[in-house]
């Protein structure tokens, strides 16, 4: 018996549907280069996570997969609040930085002191 990691189902779904509305804006404007790309972006990240060399055969695996999973269950992991992310801590505004420690002159906020 043959095992293999299987894609989340979520983010096949995901980049599905992705690759249907840069599908459907690209035939709306074909000479869109910036369009184009992030289609052919989408494109290639589907080829990469089914496993498959084009985007049609692709597709095709990414649908079979979905409809042999199942729908999502109504109640899921996803639909509890993800806590925020902790606030970055600011240094004081007239905190002397570590090249005061050290008896050297400041550094411009931003540069290494590569001293």
């Amino acid at each position: 018996m043959v095992h293999m990691l299987l894609p989340d189902r979520h983010l096949v779904d995901d980049l599905l549907g992705r690759y249907r509305s840069w599908e459907r804006l690209v035939l709306a404007d074909p000479l869109d280069e910036p369009t184009r790309r992030r289609f052919e972006d989408v494109a290639y990240t589907l080829c990469v996570l089914m496993g498959q060399r084009t985007a049609r055969e692709a597709i095709w695996q990414a649908e079979t997969y979905l409809r042999r999973t199942g729908p999502e269950p109504a109640t899921s992991e996803r639909t509890a609040p993800e806590s925020p992310a902790p606030e970055p801590i600011a240094p004081e505004p007239n905190a002397p930085g570590p090249a005061a420690s050290r008896g050297a002159e400041p550094v411009a906020p931003g540069v290494r002191d590569e001293r």
